[in-house]
């Protein structure tokens, strides 16, 4: 599921599953959809 936060003023979309913060909602739809529960592979 995707939250909607609020951070210095901007509506961040958060995946509760890796805590990855998007700006726009359907990216964070689509991400979530995918989500494996790991840290990003770009992080490695």
């Amino acid at each position: 599921m995707v939250v909607q936060t609020e951070r210095d003023e901007i509506t961040w979309y958060e995946c509760e599953e890796c805590g990855l913060l998007f700006d726009d909602e359907d990216d964070a739809n689509k991400h979530e959809e995918h989500c494996d529960a790991e840290e990003p592979s770009y992080l490695q």
